[in-house]
């Protein structure tokens, strides 16, 4: 008979706060408060049993440091989605959102949902560098775009903004080619330049997806589409279906390039009648636009997959 997490292991859920973590361990019922920082991680994981599955749910970047700790102190981490965690507290009714109900609320999930969740793997280094510099140059356009549109009827200034657009586009490109020299280091330029074949993706989306690809093993293009946060969740009661909408999981900025690479392919004889016969339906241009940009996303993951080389066929 097989065993579940629960028999198996003890299981402790964890809410993360930058200077605390509150820490349920549900086998012995006991919640502790202990500091945010290294010594006190260190000092905790020293005195836990050998096979510990741990749940967290990831707050921006205050749960890497333990989230590494004790996956080095050989812990099973489960990184709970914080959707699914949110509609988990509904269905057993609780109805208050404390750290500690938290830390019990990732506990009971653990237990309860062991088989349907995967361990955590942390990124590797080559990963965490391209999703640095990536985030880095969204944060520039971002600015940029939005000093454009705030200045825009100021004419007296438009020789120091335009002087300032100039240096912030310069910028941007310093990064780009920073992108481009770790790619080409890795030994992945190749495998970039072979994915920009595919009609409307560019050299940054193409990146962008060829160091997605590095974060971890993907079983299939449904995974890989799910970890981009362009797949669909649907609320369904009876006979009333809601409207189907993105799950938007991961980082927004591989969605947006993905957006601009299905504009441009939706242009192009390849793509052309694949997003025309979608607008001619009942989609919208933004769901015609969605739905291409999830089909170059496939298409990638299988040239990464396979290895092979792109070849077009009828859309």
């Amino acid at each position: 008979m097989t065993m579940s997490i629960y028999e198996s292991k003890a299981v402790i859920g964890v809410d993360v706060a930058k200077h605390e973590l509150v820490i349920y361990d549900e086998q012995h019922e006991r919640l502790t408060a202990i500091p945010n920082s290294k010594v006190d991680i260190k000092k905790w994981l020293k005195n836990l049993p050998s096979e510990v599955s741990i749940a967290i749910e990831a707050t921006g970047s205050y749960h890497v440091l333990f989230a590494n700790m004790a996956y080095k102190a050989g812990c099973a981490i489960y990184m709970i989605d914080g959707y699914a965690l949110s509609h988990y507290r509904k269905s057993v009714n609780v109805r208050s959102k404390t750290d500690a109900l938290d830390a019990r609320l990732l506990a009971r999930f653990l237990s309860h949902e062991s088989k349907k969740l995967k361990p955590w793997v942390p990124p590797s280094p080559l990963y965490l560098t391209l999703l640095s510099l990536f985030r880095r140059r969204a944060a520039l356009v971002k600015m940029r775009v939005s000093l454009t549109q705030s200045w825009a009827n100021e004419p007296l200034l438009e020789t120091e903004l335009s002087d300032h657009l100039i240096a912030m586009r310069r910028l941007e490109q310093a990064v780009e080619d920073k992108i481009r020299d770790v790619l080409d280091q890795a030994g992945l330029l190749s495998v970039v330049k072979r994915c920009m074949k595919v009609e409307g993706i560019g050299f940054l989306t193409a990146a962008r997806l060829v160091a997605t690809y590095q974060r971890g093993a993907f079983d299939n293009s449904d995974a890989f589409i799910a970890f981009l946060g362009l797949d669909l969740r649907q609320v369904q009661s009876g006979q009333k279906k809601g409207q189907a909408k993105l799950t938007k999981r991961g980082d927004s900025e591989v969605r947006r390039l993905l957006h601009n690479a299905a504009m441009s392919a939706s242009r192009s004889p390849r793509w052309k009648s694949y997003y025309q016969t979608r607008r001619d339906g009942k989609y919208s241009t933004t769901q015609a636009l969605v739905m291409l940009a999830r089909k170059l996303a496939r298409v990638v993951f299988a040239l990464l997959k396979s290895g092979d080389e792109y070849q077009p066929k009828t859309a």
